[in-house]
């Protein structure tokens, strides 16, 4: 898969839900357009990932390389060699592959990410973060032929840096 266009449901650690829509073009990038009432949009240009809140008027960066999406967006992963993979386990319903990563100023980070056992059709994924707070997010109505436009990807570094 080089593309995939969906919708998506992310479950917070605080049990709040949100929805929106979402747009991947490996290899590193991705959009997610959150749905009113949030004010989030989430982008990643390949290099680096924002995070803007309409609302604040605010945009946090971050490395690409430093966040757990890397391994979403990756054109090939090797999980033997590229990951720490604590486990693989299958059932009728699902394929699910558990990443751990320790980095030395954040913590450990955990990622689960699930596939559908019958056609490994991504299915959702939830990070834990190093205070052990889980967000879930669950895609579906996913299209592989779609080609999203190129500009949902673009992060214009001028503006964000006010």
């Amino acid at each position: 898969m080089q593309t995939l266009v969906g919708n998506f449901v992310q479950i917070g650690p605080d049990g709040r839900r949100v929805d929106g829509t979402f747009s991947i073009q490996k290899p590193g990038k991705v959009r997610f357009q959150y749905s009113p009432p949030s004010p989030i949009d989430i982008i990643a240009d390949g290099s680096s990932v924002v995070v803007h809140d309409r609302s604040l008027e605010t945009t946090d960066f971050y490395p690409l390389s430093q966040t757990p999406l890397r391994y979403l967006l990756a054109d090939r992963i090797d999980l033997l060699r590229d990951t720490d993979v604590i486990s693989v386990s299958a059932d009728d319903t699902f394929i699910t592959v558990v990443i751990e990563e320790t980095q030395v100023m954040v913590g450990t980070n955990r990622l689960m990410i699930m596939f559908d056992a019958k056609n490994l059709q991504l299915k959702q994924w939830t990070v834990t973060d190093p205070q052990g707070l889980d967000t879930t997010v669950a895609v579906y109505n996913l299209d592989t032929a779609k080609k999203p436009d190129p500009n949902l990807f673009v992060i214009n570094y001028q503006n964000n840096l006010k």
